[in-house]
């Protein structure tokens, strides 16, 4: 498919279409549900900005996006558990309807830490949008209150998720096969 990567090294697990399709469905149904008010997008770094750009192009309400860049996998395949903020939001959520955006949830760590603290912010209200929802490796719970695609317990990249920076410009997400990524 398009010649990121020859067979021998990966396995598609959705394709451009499919992704493209359900981010639509994602963005009606946050439109549906904020008709009438603007939502903040908190954008995670460096993995949901491909998702971000296409799901705020399908929304039909006004929409502020700011990026937080957090860390807790380096160059690993697992999450280390310790979270790390890297780059913080530049504007304030006092007040707004935020809508964090994460590419992937799996531990849920990460994102646990995220909500907590941005909580503390004193948002008008706040939602968890994310495409990829991998619950076999669930370790904290966290309420996701828009799902893409339920994935199995795999390390898949594409579409904005990588393997030591490489494969974000893919436009489908696919599992590396171990020969490729050893862990």
């Amino acid at each position: 498919m398009g010649g990121y990567l020859n067979d021998a090294e990966h396995d598609i697990l959705l394709g451009p279409e499919a992704i493209q399709a359900r981010v639509r469905e994602l963005g009606e149904a946050i439109s549906r549900d904020y008709a009438g008010r603007e939502v903040f997008l908190v954008c995670v770094l460096k993995g949901a900005w491909v998702f971000l750009a296409d799901l705020a192009r399908s929304l039909t309400v006004p929409a502020f996006v700011d990026f937080m860049a957090m860390s807790s996998y380096g160059n690993a395949t697992q999450t280390s558990g310790l979270v790390q903020i890297i780059k913080d939001l530049e504007q304030s959520i006092e007040g707004r309807h935020v809508i964090i955006v994460e590419d992937i949830v799996d531990s849920g760590l990460t994102l646990r830490y995220l909500v907590d603290m941005l909580k503390t912010r004193r948002p008008a209200s706040l939602k968890v949008c994310v495409l990829l929802d991998k619950p076999a490796r669930r370790v904290s719970q966290v309420p996701l209150d828009y799902v893409g695609f339920e994935i199995p317990d795999a390390f898949v990249v594409g579409y904005g998720l990588d393997y030591a920076g490489r494969y974000r410009h893919v436009p489908y997400i696919f599992i590396l096969k171990p020969e490729v990524h050893p862990t």
